[in-house]
């Protein structure tokens, strides 16, 4: 695997931490006790993800998080409180991911994968926000669901396929620079709206 495929998985991971830090850490530790994913050698760094109580405890967060995000309200103060969780576990995995040898390359990693959890935190956690304004309940379960059946999907092909990993990579840093320049003209004109009216 070359330097771009690792940094491809590496950021995929990081990315996917940002929405679902527990779940990225329990599939990838339970696909690698499974034997359903046969990571290369350089990345058995991560076989720390497959001990039982690594996976007993992210089963624990994973299981919370599934049904306080499914809670309307309840799933904005979760993110709120995952605000540092999510950057520092997409950090760490990260570094995991490259080489443990080359220390500039543990601190890039570092670096660059909690920038990429916080990114997509905060695309998820303001689009749920916007979400928990409308009056149904039904948004914001179907908005949750569909996090977690992306999450699981795109973390198994980005373990598997590191051409695909590169492209995901892209794409989710892509959305989720996108999502926060589409919340914040929402806020501000909401915000202009709110000052014409008083």
């Amino acid at each position: 695997m070359g330097v771009v495929e690792l940094l491809g998985v590496a950021a995929s991971v990081s990315l996917l931490a940002g929405w679902r830090i527990y779940l990225c850490v329990f599939a990838t530790g339970l696909a690698m006790r499974t034997g359903w994913v046969d990571l290369p050698q350089h990345l058995s760094s991560l076989d720390v993800l497959a001990n039982p109580w690594v996976l007993g405890i992210s089963g624990i967060g994973l299981i919370a998080e599934f049904f306080a995000d499914k809670v309307l309200w309840l799933d904005s103060i979760w993110d709120g409180v995952h605000t540092l969780i999510r950057p520092v576990g997409g950090a760490l995995l990260a570094m995991a991911i490259v080489d443990a040898q080359d220390p500039a390359w543990q601190v890039i990693s570092f670096l660059l994968g909690g920038g990429a959890a916080l990114l997509t935190h905060g695309a998820k956690a303001g689009t749920r926000a916007v979400v928990n304004t409308s009056p149904e309940p039904f948004s914001n379960v179907a908005v949750s669901t569909g996090e977690d059946v992306a999450t699981t999907g795109l973390l198994y092909l980005a373990l598997t396929n590191p051409i695909a990993a590169v492209v995901i990579a892209v794409v989710l840093a892509v959305g989720a620079v996108i999502a926060i320049i589409m919340l914040r003209r929402l806020l501000k004109r909401l915000c202009g709206d709110a000052e014409a009216t008083s």
